[in-house]
């Protein structure tokens, strides 16, 4: 499954079909998990079902979008939703479900043709479909939070931020263009778990990037193969196009969350500074870093009932992996042991180490805008409810715990833990 292919830049990137896939049911088959051991036949697995899929693409069959298969009611209310496609409270669950399951490229054809990116840069709506449709189905709807929804919902909060006037009045249509396809291919087949568990068990995609942003680099080389294999941007000059795949990759590998710490800094002192000129491309890129970080990351700043969607399909995910690691003998990650890690637990360490501080960032770049205010607000609540869902498993874990039989000094006890 390393397949690759050299292009006329120089940079190696994936074929698209060869990547690794974490399929479950493979892995939960009794008799499958007799005779696996080895780190080897691990890789074996997560190997097979990207290789089945190259195996269809080589022989022709190629899916195509299901859109036109739909009810009018539901086109007709997809188009109504369309409509509303700048508004935060945007249903991307719902919306896909109009879509029967075609939520990426519907809306990227929307939003292309909304910014006027088809005709500038005067894009085939064929070939253009065609690769969206490439993105889309290279996501694994397997994955309960990795997925093509998730890829739908960063490009719908993408869009929002760059409505933003502070940024809005100094973008090109190339930004534009890059910020989109960026957050629709940030996560392109991602395997459903995380750069550590590739790491421990040896897999090629950690070998071939160095341990380093693994599955970003993975993420970035197979967006760049998927654009020339569709030849989307081949009608524009090399030099257009060799700047279009390279600033791909340093938005996509802006999203690692081990950079986090890197980019928050460095927004720190800009803004501290007040050194940001929006006229510059460099400054324009940095900032286009940004807002991927932020719609990446941007579920917690969502409505409760969108917000505890994504949080609960997130955590199912790394239990998946725990389960997985358990199942091999594998010391469980962080974040991913059902028993100990609980989704309130999670929620609230996210926010407050990792979201909280790049919003309030954000919304001083913005200065504190509507859209800002809103996020805020909303991931201040969020907050709250997760808490309070905290303090509600802890007394019914020690009210099991006493089975209902609780002393004067335990109660006492009780009544100091919970007290601030």
């Amino acid at each position: 499954g390393d397949a690759r292919v050299r292009g006329q830049t120089g940079v190696v990137s994936e074929r698209r079909g060869s990547y690794p896939f974490i399929d479950f049911r493979l892995l939960n088959n009794t008799t499958l998990s007799g005779e696996i051991g080895t780190k080897k036949k691990v890789k074996r697995l997560l190997s097979f079902q990207r290789y089945f899929h190259a195996s269809r693409l080589l022989r022709g069959i190629v899916p195509q979008a299901s859109l036109y298969l739909l009810d009018e009611d539901y086109l007709g209310q997809a188009r109504h939703m369309l409509s509303k496609v700048g508004m935060w409270d945007f249903d991307i669950f719902l919306f896909d479900r109009l879509t029967n399951g075609n939520s990426l490229v519907t809306l990227l054809c929307h939003l292309f043709n909304v910014h006027g990116l088809i005709h500038h840069f005067q894009l085939d709506m064929v070939t253009l479909h065609r690769f969206f449709v490439m993105v889309q189905e290279d996501y694994h709807s397997q994955n309960p939070y990795h997925n093509a929804v998730h890829a739908a919902d960063v490009t719908q909060a993408m869009h929002c931020y760059l409505r933003e006037p502070k940024l809005a009045n100094f973008l090109t249509p190339s930004d534009i263009m890059l910020g989109l396809l960026a957050a629709a291919a940030h996560d392109v087949d991602h395997p459903g778990v995380n750069q550590p568990f590739l790491i421990k068990t040896k897999h090629h995609l950690a070998s071939l990037y160095q341990n380093i942003s693994v599955l970003e680099n993975h993420h970035w080389r197979s967006t760049i193969g998927m654009l020339r294999e569709s030849r989307l941007l081949a009608h524009l000059p090399q030099e257009v196009t060799q700047n279009i795949e390279q600033q791909l990759g340093s938005l996509i590998l802006a999203t690692d969350i081990n950079r986090q710490n890197e980019f928050l800094i460095r927004l720190k002192s800009h803004l501290d500074n007040q050194d940001l000129s929006l006229e510059d491309a460099q400054d324009r890129h940095f900032m286009l870093q940004i807002a991927l970080k932020c719609a990446d990351i941007c579920n917690p700043c969502r409505v409760w009932d969108l917000s505890k969607q994504w949080s609960e399909r997130v955590c199912e995910e790394f239990y998946r992996q725990g389960d997985l690691e358990q199942k091999f003998e594998l010391e469980i990650s962080p974040l991913c042991n059902q028993q100990k890690d609980t989704i309130p637990s999670i929620q609230i360490g996210f926010m407050t180490y990792i979201v909280e501080p790049l919003f309030e960032r954000w919304a001083q770049f913005t200065g504190n805008t509507p859209l800002s205010e809103n996020m805020l607000n909303h991931l201040r609540r969020n907050k709250a409810k997760w808490r309070s869902l905290l303090h509600k498993q802890h007394s019914s874990s020690r009210s099991n715990d006493h089975s209902g039989q609780v002393t004067g000094s335990q109660e006492q006890t009780l009544n100091e833990e919970e007290t601030p």
